[in-house]
């Protein structure tokens, strides 16, 4: 028998544990600025992963999630430490030396990071990827390491002939992290740190992408620990989720109990903010505020501030996790009073009539008649390739009207939205924009241009890459409102948008570095309106957001619509955020419309397959 301290109890005597099995106890991870400030970031977070075993780690964008799996790793930065107890085979990698880790990290203990760009070479062919990742041993013989390569990318879902030759650049989002898997698992793992592997993906890959983890740690036995901020994702995959937040503990157990009985406020505020998909609701179910810094809550509920069921017992002492079932822990310390309320409140969402537009007798703000656009690709070897990306589109968007664009990757969604905003013209068909023809910005003239400037505006997905990080963020905003050109003192302005989306006004002095990716998307979205555009284009805004946030930002869109009647194209694969977000919908693949209608009538009673 082995003794395996489980979150927040006492040392209980469990069977001998094999070998391969990850047990963490009572990990703490601090970081250093100076001898004087020592920041928590983790604090005393304990569980265990069996072979075969998923477990999910789920938490907010600063829960601390990502720096957990470092410390497992033994990668933590220099002025980081890593205290309690990691162990795996026996081996205790809290302290251990470099020489015992690398025996461990890529050959027993592999990592799979969200974005696959930052796993693969873009000098290497995904054939020379997988290859170098290869033990020493087969990479000796040549025509061992070919035939074992191929193997690899075939277990993936990879065609050795069609893709083994191409440079990450050259594949799409989903066969890059494909790519990225067959290079983790090169070495057999017995366990794979899978930290946000789908993010950054549309839904069907996303879905593709977590069939083929679970279907490779079935055949392998491999444990898996899956990092990700989407409590839905967790439950589906999971055989155990452990939700952290504020780098402590707050329900630990196994997937189906938390889903059927939650015995935390956080663990059900969280999987409510998620949008429903099957109904239309008056207000997303935002938590209010965001994530606290440990220290700044390490006497009291970490969650109490934002808590709904908070008293003045869980301002003042910080719970440990404490067993409230079969393997389930929470952090709760009212946990038996309020737990028939939690239960009650999953589901509380209820379904609303959607606020019905009266029929405009204006102009539409924008018309796409016929477009079509192809981009030509030369390869390293020098073939040309041209690939038809929108294929004869035509559509129209009332003034005030929200309109969705959905598809997966490469459906020419970015496409339609690039030729609206002048960022590349259209080979053929026609645009008009608040009755003036912008299918080619290069004709407009100078008045014209600034006319359309101020009428259409854009959110991007990744707000850092779209604000300028020498800016403050006062000097970003009050430069979108000079380009109005009306002559409004931006000093006046500037907290008047900043107040808009929810921000205080000393933000103004903060460059977007110090910002969280919330907060960067709401000065992205004030930048935006500081024209006062009739027409808003939001390009998967939230795709990059925890579900939280996520919620906080949509919310935030649907105000400043319904107080501005702005009209908007808001791009996504998400159709629970489509539902939730549009009046009428526009389905793509390969380029071309299949389907378009009310988003209630499409997304409940689909025509096209």
């Amino acid at each position: 028998m082995t003794t395996v301290s489980l979150p927040g109890s006492h040392v209980q005597p469990q069977p001998a544990l094999p070998g391969n099995t990850l047990v963490v106890e009572d990990l703490s991870v601090t970081a250093a600025r100076s001898n004087d400030d020592i920041r928590t970031l983790v604090k005393n977070v304990s569980f265990r992963i069996d072979p075969g075993e998923t477990l999910g780690l789920v938490g907010e964008s600063g829960s601390g999630k990502s720096m957990t799996a470092r410390a497992i790793v033994g990668l933590v930065p220099e002025n980081v430490r890593a205290s309690g107890s990691v162990m795996f085979d026996d081996v205790q990698i809290v302290g251990a030396r470099e020489r015992a880790l690398r025996r461990l990290r890529g050959s027993r203990i592999s990592l799979l990071l969200q974005d696959p760009f930052t796993m693969l070479n873009p000098l290497q062919t995904a054939f020379q990827t997988v290859a170098e990742s290869l033990p020493a041993g087969i990479r000796r013989d040549r025509r061992t390491m070919r035939a074992e390569v191929e193997r690899r990318l075939l277990e993936v879902g990879v065609d050795p002939a069609r893709a083994g030759r191409r440079y990450p650049f050259q594949l799409s989002g989903g066969m890059r992290q494909r790519v990225a898997i067959a290079r983790a698992l090169a070495t057999d793992p017995e366990l794979l740190i899978a930290d946000e592997p789908t993010t950054a993906l549309d839904v069907t890959t996303q879905q593709e992408v977590l069939d083929l983890l679970r279907d490779l740690q079935g055949r392998r036995g491999m444990g898996l620990l899956l990092i990700t901020h989407d409590l839905a994702v967790a439950f589906n995959v999971c055989d155990r989720v452990l939700v952290l937040y504020a780098g402590s503990v707050m329900e630990y157990g196994p997937s189906a109990r938390l889903v059927d009985a939650p015995a935390h406020p956080y663990t059900v505020r969280f999987d409510l903010a998620n949008p429903p998909a099957s109904h239309f609701v008056e207000r997303l179910s935002a938590i209010p505020g965001k994530v606290p810094a440990p220290d700044a809550v390490a006497t009291q509920c970490a969650f109490s501030d934002r808590c709904d069921w908070a008293t003045p017992i869980c301002r003042a002492t910080h719970p440990r996790p404490r067993p409230v079932g079969d393997d389930h822990f929470s952090a709760c310390l009212r946990v038996d009073e309020i737990r028939a309320e939690l239960s009650l409140k999953i589901g509380a969402i209820a379904a609303h009539e959607r606020p019905r537009r009266p029929p405009s007798e204006t102009e539409a703000i924008l018309t796409v008649e016929g477009l079509r656009k192809s981009y030509r690709t030369v390869s390293l070897v020098g073939k040309a390739r041209t690939t038809e990306a929108v294929r004869g589109v035509s559509f129209r968007i009332e003034p005030g009207e929200a309109v969705g664009l959905v598809g997966e990757s490469g459906s020419g969604k970015t496409s339609i939205a690039r030729c609206v905003l002048g960022l590349t013209t259209p080979d053929t068909g026609h645009i008009r924009l608040a009755g003036i023809d912008i299918s080619s910005y290069d004709r407009l003239g100078r008045g014209e241009l600034a006319r359309v400037r101020n009428t259409v505006q854009i959110v991007f997905q990744d707000p850092y890459a779209s604000l300028n990080p020498r800016l403050s963020i006062g000097a970003a905003l009050a430069e979108a409102v000079g380009a109005r050109g009306d002559r409004v003192d931006p000093a006046i302005e500037v907290p008047q948008l900043l107040r808009l989306v929810g921000l205080p006004e000393h933000f103004a002095s903060r460059r977007p570095k110090a910002l969280s990716g919330g907060e960067r998307q709401r000065i992205a979205i004030a930048r935006a309106i500081a024209v006062q555009p009739e027409l808003l284009v939001c390009d998967e805004p939230v795709a990059s957001l925890d579900v939280s946030v996520q919620a906080q930002v949509l919310e935030l869109l649907r105000e400043i619509r319904r107080t501005r009647r702005m009209s908007m194209l808001f791009i996504t694969h998400d159709l629970a955020v489509v539902r939730q977000m549009t009046e009428r919908v526009i389905v793509l693949y390969n380029g071309e419309i299949v389907e378009e209608g009310a988003t209630d009538t499409v997304l409940d009673n689909p025509t096209h397959p």
